[in-house]
């Protein structure tokens, strides 16, 4: 078995990625997650025990982190742990600055510090996936069309939230042309499904219909989202893990 990092592996989407890396693959997955309010044991109810390790503990804990590295040798990272939720970034940003930003730089100092004493053959198979948002690139024109985005577009973050994950993707990329980290980014769109964190639209949206309760307008209703199951989300996580190129950003 091949153990991998997996950071924020109790939340929605790290769990999903979790079940289905368990399933389909000879990686063993060590979990570290805060075990906030977004992250969950139960939702790893599916999973067999026996097949993960979990640590409760934070990615900014550095020594932590190190610790972990030490101790199982790790052949990739995974790094879904972040804080989140837009609305939850205008009301306190600094968590948002601590984990995205902070915490994906000393998972990446701790990736980089075991990565450069391994043989060559190990070097070349390690991976280090950042999971992060198509919100980085702003908001697309309100009009009719087919406009999208793409590996290209440029970053324009409008809230706290998407500014710490465009400064973790741009440390991601720093980080492989300066040390050759081999390195890989994801752009997701919205994720749905089961056990979503109930603060998120469609789970509030549900909520509300099943209460008999005011269903809550964003704006003027003239926004346009677009929505990603989130199996189909880690489906393409995985496909990355096989053939995406070090270096490389890839949009979902």
């Amino acid at each position: 078995m091949k153990n991998v990092l997996v950071t924020g592996g109790c939340g929605f989407i790290g769990s999903n990625f979790v079940k289905h890396l368990v399933s389909c693959s000879d990686f063993y997955p060590v979990i570290l997650d805060k075990l906030t309010y977004a992250g969950n044991i139960k939702n790893l109810d599916q999973v067999d025990k026996k097949k993960y390790a979990l640590i409760e503990g934070d990615i900014c804990d550095i020594s932590l982190v190190n610790d972990l590295f030490s101790k199982y040798k790790f052949n990739g990272v995974f790094n879904f742990a972040a804080e989140s939720h837009v609305d939850r970034s205008l009301e306190d940003p600094s968590n948002f600055i601590e984990s995205n930003i902070l915490g994906t730089f000393n998972l990446l100092e701790a990736s980089r510090s075991f990565w450069k004493d391994l043989p060559s053959t190990r070097k070349s198979k390690f991976r280090f996936h950042h999971i992060s948002t198509d919100e980085v690139f702003g908001s697309l024109p309100n009009i009719k069309g087919n406009e999208k985005f793409d590996e290209l577009s440029s970053y324009d973050p409008r809230s706290p939230y998407s500014a710490s994950k465009a400064s973790s993707d741009f440390l991601v990329r720093s980080w492989f042309h300066t040390y050759k980290i081999p390195a890989i980014i994801t752009n997701c769109s919205n994720n749905f499904g089961p056990r979503q964190f109930p603060e998120k639209l469609i789970p509030i949206v549900i909520h509300k219909i099943i209460n008999k309760q005011t269903i809550p307008v964003y704006g003027d209703g003239s926004n346009i989202r677009d929505w990603l199951f989130v199996e189909d989300h880690v489906d393409a996580l995985l496909l990355a893990l096989q053939k995406g190129i070090p270096g490389e950003t890839y949009c979902v």
